[in-house]
């Protein structure tokens, strides 16, 4: 604890000369983590997987991870104004858990979120070709050229100051959130007040075989609202802007997605949707809108669904770009990624570096033959368990961090102890469960169980013995590491 507070001046030095600026408010910074949700890809995509797992107890699993959430969230605000840093959970786990932890976790971080937002090009480039192809009448362009240009545009716009991506998000997902709004409006209205009352919210049982993986696909959709604390020094305001931001985005993205999921059950039927959703999982929410409201509005929400793929790929690359960029400000990885651009204020080479990898790995999988059809979840599903783990890893972090200082800085009970207890054990299970069903996540065999799951563990021990490494070999690279000023 003394050790970290007498580095603090070293690294608030190094962060004012090389420092990250933005003017973004509550709404602009809700709207960043919502774009890392998709909405319209969730409801399109993950919210039938869902529904397959869970059937009519879907809302109530997503009400149930939300209040899970918003007590995580409590620790996850008061180290927020504890440890004030931008680097996000790298800095939480290096003040609660030490330097080597902190690197593990940053490292998870960093490749967790470039796993994640690789799902978006491939699958970014099969949606456009398929609807250019047949609901366009125009060219047959081979996927991987549309996934190589969304590679370019979100480059682009991250290169450049926050409050562009902040602007184009918060549109994009103004639209987005109008269409599905408007669905379940309509689905709740097309067969009466019966069928809502109906597909009332049931509870799901302990016992259910599939409960865990419907838990684990749920929390997946809350990933991203991190992004409130990785932005600190982007925001006006941070100590209000980031807790008003962390709640209103649990809330907002739980309750969303939970009218959501009644709205399917409200118009397939309660005693029909689990088994509508298994037999027809890709369209489910295309067939659905072509029945309520025709095709031309499902071609309309396809449209959107493709802007909301680049508006998710963006929001991931800003936050890869700031982990990065992070990293290189402690020296961790090479310093021309700390590199801050004169006039936008971004990170901009390490924006550069995570659109060169996602254009690299296109070319190469493309070249060696890989389907893009198998990309996407592979990517996503690793990616998420990274992140998740990381996310366990904090919340045991945080509450070490509050136990030790409670011997001369006690603080409320609830937000110190309890909450971040509840949030260990939740996440905790969530972790297992992640692990017992790990090739359903990554829809894989078990030999790429072995290999992603292998790597993932790799990560995060491997920055724990880089740290110890750097402590004997480079001890002023290691004096940088955690980037936090602990009051």
């Amino acid at each position: 604890m003394n050790n970290t507070t007498l580095e603090a001046p070293k690294v608030s030095l190094q962060t004012r000369e090389n420092r990250l600026s933005g003017n973004m408010g509550v709404g602009e910074l809700v709207m960043n983590v919502l774009a890392f949700s998709s909405p319209l890809a969730t409801v399109a995509g993950t919210l039938p997987v869902l529904l397959m797992f869970s059937g009519q107890t879907a809302p109530a699993i997503y009400l149930l991870v939300t209040l899970m959430l918003l007590i995580f969230s409590v620790g996850f605000v008061k180290m927020s104004r504890s440890v004030q840093g931008p680097g996000g959970f790298y800095s939480f786990v290096t003040a609660g858990l030490g330097k080597p932890a902190g690197l593990g976790g940053a490292f998870l971080a960093l490749f967790g979120y470039i796993f994640i937002g690789f799902f978006a090009p491939s699958f970014f480039g099969v949606t456009l070709q398929g609807f250019v192809l047949n609901t366009l009448g125009g060219p047959d362009i081979p996927w991987y050229w549309y996934a190589l240009a969304i590679t370019a545009v979100t480059t682009l716009l991250a290169y450049n100051r926050i409050d562009l991506s902040a602007k184009l998000l918060t549109i994009v997902m103004l639209l987005e959130v109008a269409i599905i709004v408007v669905f379940d409006v309509v689905s709740f209205s097309a067969n009466g007040l019966g069928a809502v009352q109906s597909a009332g919210f049931a509870l799901p049982s302990i016992t259910d075989a599939t409960l865990g993986l419907a838990l684990l696909f749920a929390v997946g959709n809350f990933f991203g609202f991190e992004a409130t604390v990785i932005y600190r020094d982007e925001v006006k305001n941070p100590d209000k802007t980031i807790s008003r931001a962390t709640y209103l985005a649990v809330a907002g993205i739980g309750i969303f997605y939970a009218v959501a999921a009644w709205a399917f059950i409200a118009f397939f039927g309660a005693d029909k949707i689990q088994s509508e959703a298994a037999n027809n999982t890709v369209n489910l929410f295309n067939d659905a809108l072509v029945g309520l409201m025709g095709r031309i509005f499902a071609d309309i929400a396809v449209i959107l669904l493709i802007t909301s793929v680049l508006a998710c790929m963006l929001s991931i690359q800003n936050i890869a770009a700031r982990y990065s960029f992070a990293l290189a400000s402690d020296h961790a990885l090479p310093s021309f990624l700390a590199r801050v651009h004169p006039k936008h204020k971004s990170p901009y080479a390490s924006a550069l570096a995570v659109g060169i990898v996602w254009a690299v790995a296109i070319v190469l999988f493309t070249v060696i033959g890989v389907a893009p059809e198998v990309l996407y979840p592979i990517a996503s599903g690793s990616g998420t368990f990274a992140v998740l783990l990381l996310m366990f890893i904090t919340s045991f972090a945080v509450l070490v961090y509050f136990i030790r200082r409670r011997g001369f800085a006690p603080e409320s009970l609830w937000k110190t102890v309890v909450a971040p207890f509840i949030s260990v054990l939740f996440l905790g299970a969530i972790t297992y469960l992640a692990i017992a069903n790990y090739p359903e996540l990554i829809g894989g065999s078990a030999v790429l169980t072995v290999i992603f799951m292998t790597f993932t563990f790799a990560l995060f021990f491997g920055g724990i013995v880089y740290a110890f490494f750097l402590r004997t070999k480079r001890p002023d690279i290691y004096a940088r590491l955690g980037r936090q000023k602990i009051d």
